[in-house]
């Protein structure tokens, strides 16, 4: 039996309900109310989303797929509708990621195998979940995305080695200007997203104490051994292999300033019989800039029998 739904949080966006016409649910995981999107009927598709994204940017996705199959997409606890603690309260850890994850599939009960979709963070966290759980995922099929340590000693982008060097700029351009999330309405995509649009990838994000998970996000990036998520993200690294014989569908926005085309190399090489498509017409959110094309792959890849 599905959770009774909540009344959906208010975020005086007026123009959201037409993006986003879907009910929400809420799960209590401890003291913190962790929302999500479960619509349709079928076999489970889980959409986990990155930063600085919500359930929101998978809407076109959970419009399409809803007929046809179940679609569950969580925001991550200080993202979109969940609640948005404070960091005495709440570790915005990859570990609680996952574990938060893992307690949604569990409440939710589901007795057939799950598609994961991932995007950005949700790589690392849906992967980390996978690894849990390799004999419950049926297909994978990931968006711009890594779940493993930079490729071939690459680094992080100029823009994001400043924010977790510099913690004091960052705290006031992140949480006080909301520099990362608005950042990304124009690096993100590769064409220019609608006013609306706009307004709803950020809707949430909407004061300090609602931002503080997009710095968290970055603070987490896991590159040196004493990183608090450092081992986390080396098991997920070293244990991919073990979901080699998951079906895995990769479509990729060319124009992405993070998740560049060294990480699409990486992901080839790790699985060479993944089904991949490269999109020169779309960047990190790329399904903003195509998400009709990506839906058609989606709905191809979920029709074809699982050998």
């Amino acid at each position: 039996m599905r959770n009774p739904t909540i009344p959906q949080i208010s975020l005086h966006l007026p123009e959201l309900g037409q993006l986003y016409p879907f009910t929400s649910h809420f799960v209590k995981i401890g003291e913190f109310n962790y929302h999500y999107l479960d619509e349709g009927q079928g076999d489970p598709v889980v959409m986990v989303h990155g930063n600085p994204t919500w359930s929101f940017y998978f809407r076109n996705l959970v419009a399409g797929l809803s007929p046809h199959y179940r679609s569950i997409v969580p925001d991550h606890i200080g993202c979109g509708l969940s609640d948005k603690p404070t960091e005495d309260r709440y570790d915005f850890r990859l570990s609680s990621r996952i574990d938060d994850l893992e307690f949604l599939l569990a409440h939710l009960g589901l007795n057939r195998p799950i598609t994961l979709i991932l995007h950005d963070w949700g790589g690392a966290i849906g992967m980390g979940y996978a690894l849990r759980h390799p004999d419950t995922i049926s297909r994978i099929i990931l968006l711009n995305t890594a779940a493993f340590f930079p490729p071939r000693g690459k680094k992080l982008p100029l823009r994001l080695q400043l924010l977790r060097q510099f913690r004091s700029f960052a705290r006031i351009a992140v949480l006080g200007g909301n520099l990362f999330a608005r950042a990304a309405l124009v690096m993100a995509p590769y064409t220019r997203l609608d006013r609306s649009v706009q307004k709803g990838l950020i809707a949430p994000y909407d004061s300090w104490n609602h931002r503080l998970a997009t710095l968290k996000f970055v603070e987490d990036i896991p590159l040196h051994p004493a990183d608090p998520s450092y081992p986390d993200i080396k098991y997920i690294d070293e244990h991919l292999q073990k979901l080699s014989g998951i079906p895995m569908l990769i479509c990729w926005g060319v124009h992405d300033f993070v998740f560049d085309m060294d990480y699409l190399e990486e992901w080839r090489r790790r699985f060479p019989n993944a089904q991949v498509h490269e999109y020169p017409q779309a960047g990190h959110y790329l399904l903003e800039d195509i998400p009709h094309l990506i839906l058609e792959k989606v709905l191809n890849f979920l029709k074809t029998p699982v050998s």
